[in-house]
């Protein structure tokens, strides 16, 4: 019985092999939705139960305060 060697190649010889971790600015930047969760809970909840006739105006400390938490993260609220 005669024996072949096969020759196999390896991942790390192609040419054309890419990072598996290459990101882009895109890539890391977070989606508005996972950001400022407790910011937003703390604005919707003052906005829905004020019990003043201007809730706006009212809540405006924690609506800065989700507004600054977004921009933070660059986002324009």
């Amino acid at each position: 019985m005669a024996s072949q060697s096969v020759s196999m190649p390896s991942l790390a010889s192609k040419p054309d092999a890419k990072p598996v971790a290459a990101s882009t600015g895109a890539e890391s930047k977070p989606k508005p939705c996972c950001v400022c969760k407790d910011e937003k809970s703390k604005r919707d909840e003052c906005m829905l139960f004020s019990t003043s006739a201007d809730p706006a105006a009212d809540c405006q400390p924690t609506i800065q305060q989700y507004r600054s938490c977004m921009a933070g993260f660059g986002f324009k609220v």
